[in-house]
């Protein structure tokens, strides 16, 4: 009697680098629900931010929906991050861990803006109509949280997507995940940002002013059309993608029979 060897092959489950591209697409695509907080006339904080508003009868709702809004935008930044840490840090484990760095960096920054906004809220609701309050301290109390709000901003929201801008765009130009005209986007848009945030830091141009407002449109081209490349294609083949597939793949199997 003589023993052949018959080989059987497992079903490959779904493509596991195609639910990694979908699920850091939806979260790149979440992370533009704070538009309606920072883009005029929608900006949901113009209410609290402005002098006389903690001694004012004015109402805080708008600026609750824009911190909620905020805290999404921070978590879903981190969501893009552990979910493309896997795969970028195939081409450079350094950089990708760079990246996880800052998105985590540019997160905590933005909760530091949304305690103020909370903060200043709260001395609204506490303290901006209780009798016997000195109003000129006050004033000079929210400013100092608007204040605190602004410049968290300024190294979160804005100085943190230029680098991240450089880091991720420079994995995925080189690994080839991605069509390379959405990372050189980024890598072409983020030293402009960056120039632009250096020099709001100087105070040589407005937060808000017509600089700054044209240097962040490559940074939101870049962010907007990864997330939908993502979405909708998923990551092109490439020889990270073939190693991810490999890695993924049982061997097969071997059924002696008699």
């Amino acid at each position: 009697m003589t023993n052949t060897a018959r080989t059987t092959a497992r079903t490959v489950p779904m493509d596991s680098t195609r639910k990694t591209a979908l699920v850091a697409g939806i979260f790149y695509l979440i992370t533009f629900v704070s538009i309606p907080t920072l883009a005029p006339p929608l900006a949901l904080y113009s209410s609290v931010t402005g002098k006389d508003f903690i001694i004012s009868s004015g109402t805080d709702t708008a600026a609750l929906w824009g911190a909620f809004l905020e805290v999404i935008v921070a978590l879903a930044g981190i969501g893009t991050a552990i979910t493309l840490w896997p795969v970028v840090k195939r081409q450079n484990e350094s950089m990708a861990l760079g990246f996880v760095a800052s998105r985590t960096l540019e997160a905590a920054m933005l909760f530091t803006g949304v305690a103020s906004i909370l903060s200043l809220v709260t001395l609204h609701q506490d303290l901006g109509t209780a009798p016997g309050s000195d109003p000129a301290t006050l004033v000079t109390l929210g400013a100092s949280h608007v204040a605190t709000y602004h410049w968290a901003f300024t190294l979160g929201g804005s100085l943190m997507p230029g680098i991240n801008a450089i880091l991720l765009g420079t994995l995925l130009y080189r690994s080839g995940l991605v069509p390379r005209v959405i990372p050189a986007i980024g890598l072409i848009g983020a030293p402009l940002h960056l120039m632009a945030v250096a020099l709001t830091m100087f105070g040589i141009v407005d937060r808000v002013g017509t600089v700054t407002k044209i240097a962040v449109i490559p940074i939101g081209i870049w962010e907007l059309s990864l997330g939908i490349y993502l979405v909708v294609k998923g990551f092109k083949r490439c020889p990270i993608t073939d190693d991810i597939r490999e890695d993924a793949t049982p061997p097969p199997v071997r059924e002696l029979v008699a």
